[in-house]
């Protein structure tokens, strides 16, 4: 059988990469010919563009759960806790510390060990209403994994994981990729929104013939 590669571009402050990241869970189940390569894509890299987006932090924390309402939607469980997030006091994190996160969990694990961290993380956000962008709630969600907490924080700590953090906003702008998450298949194939699994087969179908 003849393998598809798939790079997944996406955030871990992303709504709609939340849904999309099951449903590409489901389409490895259905299409195991499949392999996903996680990419990082940085929605806000740093405090000061919240400001410039919306005008303040805190003017970003209400624009921003309109988004979650309509991922809630999107998204096929439904797991949004935006209650929750409306009473929790802290400021919306940035993406970067979570990004880093994911990364070097790929340099301790592989793909999967990424995977398993990126869903780690957004599940905190969206559905714990844990902060992301604190370092403490970063080490502790680690901790809760599989894997050698060590070993994670070494390649963590290590500046050629962010180096690899930037390749991968690098090659997304070498992609012309503005939105996540965006799918790219077979190195050309661009696909992007959190669409139906049935959209995304259809999609690499497509990218087959």
């Amino acid at each position: 059988m003849r393998k598809i590669t798939i790079e997944f571009f996406h955030d871990v402050i992303c709504s709609f990469c939340f849904p999309m990241s099951y449903r590409m869970r489901e389409l490895v189940k259905v299409m195991p010919e499949v392999e996903v390569i996680h990419r990082s894509f940085a929605l806000v890299r740093e405090e000061g563009e919240f400001d410039r987006m919306f005008g303040s932090r805190e003017a970003a924390k209400e624009e921003v759960l309109g988004h979650w309402a309509q991922a809630n939607e999107n998204d096929d469980l439904h797991r949004f806790n935006i209650d929750g997030m409306r009473r929790a006091d802290f400021p919306f994190p940035t993406s970067m510390k979570g990004l880093l996160a994911c990364k070097a969990a790929y340099f301790t694990g592989g793909e999967g060990a990424y995977w398993d961290v990126f869903d780690a993380l957004q599940t905190a956000f969206f559905v714990h209403s844990r902060n992301i962008g604190d370092q403490a709630v970063i080490d502790e969600i680690i901790r809760e994994t599989q894997l050698d907490f060590v070993k994670w924080q070494r390649h963590y700590q290590d500046s050629k994981t962010m180096e690899a953090v930037e390749g991968d906003l690098l090659l997304a702008e070498q992609y012309g990729i503005t939105v996540v998450p965006t799918l790219i298949i077979g190195g050309k194939h661009r696909v992007a929104g959190a669409l139906p699994l049935a959209r995304i087969i259809s999609s690499i179908e497509k990218a087959k013939e």
